[in-house]
């Protein structure tokens, strides 16, 4: 469970006369419960980014507090690290190495000797449908077969809570179903805290059960899709996703 609790943080733009303070998060809350997948759903700019690198202990916020699994974030992080499994837009993979070894060397970082790298790297194999993959360098992957190798790594130490920021990026529509589909599996079967940022409508109507709507870094709404239409007075999810991020001043409501 991944508990957000009014966070804030701003940055400095520029230097001297010009330098301008931009308030990035201004009072974002939510909680993402185990075996439930949470959308963060926003407009660029929005503060879903800079929500998400504040919970993976990526930067330390200006006020408000996070805890992972009842670990507090800023206090001990390197505790609620290894309890996250980190998807990040820029996936990074090393691009000499192979899909095997990019995961077990993040397997190897997060503490698991060898064999129980390999291991993993071979379960995971199965679950991403990655095994015609392993083998070969990732220099000149697909952005799916740069996915699936990222998120395989990212799952590597089997974390309890999983963190993905716009997953879908530059994923065709295959590769995004069966990202979904991994998704799905991982919420059902492992009981997986799932929280992924987007602003793709219809990514959130297929796969959220919880949805938190940020607006001007700040949580101006959360609850089910259907709990959020019946809020915003509309059947239409995206007409109801404007209504609500666009309304006016920031009030926090979950809809049920």
């Amino acid at each position: 469970m991944i508990v957000v609790d009014h966070l804030q943080r701003a940055f400095v733009r520029g230097s001297g006369r010009r330098a301008q303070v931009v308030q990035a998060v201004a009072g974002a809350t939510f909680t993402a419960a185990d075996g439930c997948i949470t959308g963060l759903l926003g407009s660029n700019g929005a503060g879903k980014t800079t929500t998400l690198r504040i919970v993976a202990s990526l930067l330390p916020p200006d006020a408000g507090r996070v805890a992972v699994d009842g670990i507090d974030v800023a206090r001990q992080p390197g505790a609620a690290r290894a309890r996250l499994g980190v998807l990040s837009d820029a996936r990074g993979l090393y691009p000499r190495l192979t899909a095997r070894e990019n995961i077990v060397y993040y397997g190897r970082l997060q503490g698991l000797d060898k064999a129980g790298a390999e291991a993993r790297t071979e379960a995971l194999a199965g679950l991403l449908d990655l095994q015609p993959l392993l083998d070969r360098r990732t220099e000149g992957f697909s952005q799916g077969e740069r996915m699936k190798t990222a998120l395989a790594r990212a799952l590597v130490h089997d974390p309890p809570n999983i963190i993905l920021d716009e997953p879908t990026n530059g994923l065709d529509v295959l590769a995004t179903r069966a990202l979904r589909d991994t998704l799905r599996r991982l919420r059902d079967e492992e009981r997986k805290c799932i929280v992924f940022s987007t602003h793709i409508m219809q990514e959130v109507e297929r796969l959220c059960d919880h949805v938190v709507v940020m607006a001007a870094g700040r949580t101006v709404a959360e609850g089910s899709v259907p709990a959020l239409c019946e809020r915003a007075g509309t059947r239409d999810f995206e007409q109801a996703f404007v209504t609500l991020a666009f309304a006016g001043p920031a009030v926090v409501r979950e809809a049920r």
